[in-house]
């Protein structure tokens, strides 16, 4: 690894680790497809989609630790969501993650481009009046929060992806969190999602030590930095950038694909 590769891992990982802490995802809807593409782009060594998942998924471990260590305070955490959501996707995550390895990387885009597109096409639908609810007032299906929170695990954790950029719409559209409340929430049952993905991984030797190491660095200083300014922007602009994000990454992954 020289210092020109250095760099550019780095900046892909301070880059998705900030959006990661300002819009409560685990950042690597933004970082598979960047290192997927951007360090052949640079006349670099290209990842393969196997070593891109492994990577992404002990990054999103600690991008997400610091995320959540930025919203501990102010009441945004909502534990029986994190307990509910967090138990299930853990569990899904674990069997995605370890089954990955019996999927070609053709398989592997072709699941991350199908929960790119749900997410985006959630991202869009109205979502009116959920942010005028007290946070200690906010409920919620259980069981419904659990099982869809075990769908998403088994699907993030085939991409190393630990699910966030579905995990959120689901938890605005169809469960009507309030927008902190989600975010602040999402990023601990995505850290609770990131230790079954990143074991799956680790125990089928998917990870690419070295890039991780460079992308965990960039996480811990870039993703608390994220999440204090998210705290600050207006809760409508960050559900705009989230949807324009996602629907960004589906569009690119799909032209890939098809």
């Amino acid at each position: 690894m020289d210092i020109w590769f250095i760099t550019v891992i780095f900046l892909i990982g301070f880059i998705g680790s900030y959006l990661s802490g300002m819009l409560g995802i685990g950042g690597s809807i933004i970082k598979y497809p960047m290192l997927l593409y951007i360090p052949p782009i640079l006349g670099l060594t290209a990842f393969s989609a196997h070593e891109v998942s492994g990577i992404s998924a002990v990054q999103v471990f600690f991008a997400t630790i610091g995320g959540v260590w930025a919203y501990r305070k102010g009441g945004y955490l909502n534990k029986n969501l994190i307990l509910y959501m967090g138990a299930s996707i853990l569990i899904g995550s674990f069997i995605g993650g370890f089954g990955s390895q019996m999927m070609s990387e053709e398989g592997i885009n072709l699941v991350y481009g199908i929960l790119a597109l749900v997410a985006a096409i959630m991202m869009f639908v109205p979502k009116k009046g959920i942010d005028d609810l007290p946070l200690d007032q906010v409920t919620f299906n259980k069981w419904l929060a659990a099982g869809l929170a075990f769908i998403v695990g088994v699907g993030s954790g085939i991409v190393g992806a630990a699910g966030a950029f579905l995990l959120v719409p689901i938890m605005l559209v169809v469960l009507k969190i309030p927008t902190r409340m989600t975010i602040a929430s999402s990023l601990a049952i995505t850290f609770i999602s990131s230790i079954g993905a990143t074991v799956g991984k680790v125990t089928t030797g998917q990870i690419d030590y070295g890039p991780a190491l460079i992308m965990v660095i960039a996480s811990l200083i870039a993703s608390p930095l994220g999440a204090k300014a998210g705290q600050k922007i207006k809760t409508k602009v960050l559900q705009i950038a989230l949807a324009l994000l996602i629907l960004a990454t589906a569009i690119k992954i799909w032209i890939d694909i098809l």
